[in-house]
């Protein structure tokens, strides 16, 4: 019998599904993370729908409405209603999992409790209809109470069935701030091998999601043996005593504080989870007994590239996370001239999310140390003021553009020279960007070997109307 539970505010679309399939004469509920995020009190982002019709019945019932077969074979079409697309599940029941991530067959069923013992969470067995309460065979709403991630059933035959199912419970650890029920925990561990069946396009979508979590940090020091299993180059990172006066914590636990110390975005938190990834391959013990890693932002950045890579991680994520890693050990001035330099170098966007990395790494040194803020705040707060006054920053930004060169007299690979000379000059302080001020610039400028001065081209007489 389903329990009474205050009404939840459904999107209209869903509440229109719901009752267009109970008029049709079927039962129909909102199922799986949006009755859990309900009962969290948070706003749902989606909403799924499970059903006693079958495919075929479901799309009579949506005749005449957007229904996409997303998934038919598995029992799932997304109907398309009042712009809000919701997918719609019939009963099922799975069959054998031979792959260790997709049902080889599933059998329709008229029952929701055979429908609910199929999912992998008690928090995402809940089912919920107006008029009809929450309906929860497995315990879930308690679990939810006790911020508890509980398996249905017995969790080494759920992790057998789907193995992916193990990081999305590290997921939810991170993203929820709950934490695994013992014999969950205990099969996640056993059956962790199992992750390497997975694609890596589901495991990073996994990842992604659990590094964005509030818990992250947390989960990374707590199951190291399963993220292991994915990103094998965390394993030499556990325990790992850096024997240097400036850490206090080992490389491992180091890591995770720096990933909480920054910012949730995804090619900021994927570089403070490796920026240091390099250090064991680079460790060196100096005669006064203190380790050193020279190298190892360069030998990170490189196993960064590899790792994200492989995992099949976006491009502009990859090289925006190599990146970081790259220059998250450079020391970076209050000094105007090289704060711009930076900022030619990255870009705004980069350089600041650099500074984030740099505070979250300075804030997991040893206390002595995290003094380093200050200086970082300093440089932040001086990048922003050089920011605000549009400053000329790349080739683009100057007041000289490439046909004011051509006019001047310069061809080809000459412009480009003149052009990275000019640039030069605005960001030493040396000339103002501005036109007149940059032409006299260039023309004082001594000659080159391979580059000629405007008016003194070879072969090319300066035009007469160049300004």
């Amino acid at each position: 019998m389903a329990q009474e539970q205050k009404a939840f505010p459904l999107s209209p679309p869903a509440a229109r599904a719901l009752e267009m399939l109970r008029a049709a004469g079927y039962e129909a509920w909102i199922v799986g993370g949006c009755v859990r995020d309900f009962l969290l009190g948070l706003s749902p982002k989606d909403y799924d729908i499970t059903t006693s019709a079958l495919p075929e019945e479901t799309k009579a019932v949506f005749q005449g409405l957007p229904v996409i077969e997303t998934g038919i074979r598995h029992g799932t079409v997304t109907v398309v209603l009042e712009g809000e697309p919701l997918e719609i599940t019939t009963y099922r029941v799975d069959g054998d999992y031979s792959d260790a991530r997709h049902p080889d067959q599933v059998t329709f069923t008229r029952s929701l409790r055979e429908d609910a013992a199929r999912r992998d969470f008690t928090m995402n067995a809940m089912a919920y209809s107006p008029g009809e309460g929450l309906q929860d065979f497995f315990g879930g709403q308690e679990d939810v109470q006790h911020a508890q991630i509980r398996a249905v059933g017995n969790p080494m035959i759920r992790f057998q069935e789907d193995a992916l199912r193990i990081l999305r419970g590290l997921r939810f650890a991170s993203v929820l701030g709950f934490s695994l029920e013992q014999e969950t925990e205990e099969a996640a561990r056993r059956q962790a091998g199992l992750l390497k069946k997975i694609s890596a396009e589901r495991v990073s979508a996994e990842l992604a999601k659990l590094l964005l979590g509030k818990g992250a940090g947390h989960v990374l020091q707590t199951y190291p043996d399963i993220l292991g299993q994915v990103i094998p180059e965390l394993l030499p990172m556990v325990g790992f005593d850096q024997r240097n006066r400036h850490h206090c914590y080992d490389l491992l636990a180091h890591t995770a504080a720096a990933v909480d110390g920054v910012p949730s975005g995804l090619s900021l938190r994927l570089a403070a989870l490796l920026h240091d990834v390099g250090k064991p391959r680079c460790f060196s013990l100096g005669e006064d007994g203190e380790g050193h890693f020279y190298g190892h932002a360069r030998e990170s950045a490189a196993m960064t590239r590899e790792i994200l890579t492989r995992l099949r991680f976006p491009k502009a994520v990859c090289q925006r996370a190599e990146t970081l890693v790259h220059y998250h050990d450079s020391v970076i001035e209050e000094d105007p001239r090289l704060v711009k330099r930076w900022l030619n170098k990255l870009g705004a966007e980069p350089f600041f999310q650099l500074i984030d990395l740099q505070r979250g790494d300075t804030g997991a040194l040893a206390p002595a140390y995290r003094s380093r803020k200050a200086r970082l705040d300093a440089v932040e707060a001086l990048a922003r003021e050089i920011l605000a006054q549009s400053p000329c920053l790349t080739v683009r930004d100057l007041a000289l553009r490439g046909q004011d060169l051509m006019a001047l007299g310069l061809r080809g690979p000459e412009i480009g020279r003149a052009q990275r000379m000019l640039l030069e000059g605005v960001l030493e302080g040396s000339v103002e960007n501005e036109k007149q001020a940059l032409v006299k610039f260039l023309e004082s400028y001594p000659a080159k070997k391979g580059e000629i001065s405007p008016g003194k081209r070879e072969g090319t007489r300066r035009k007469s109307n160049a300004r």
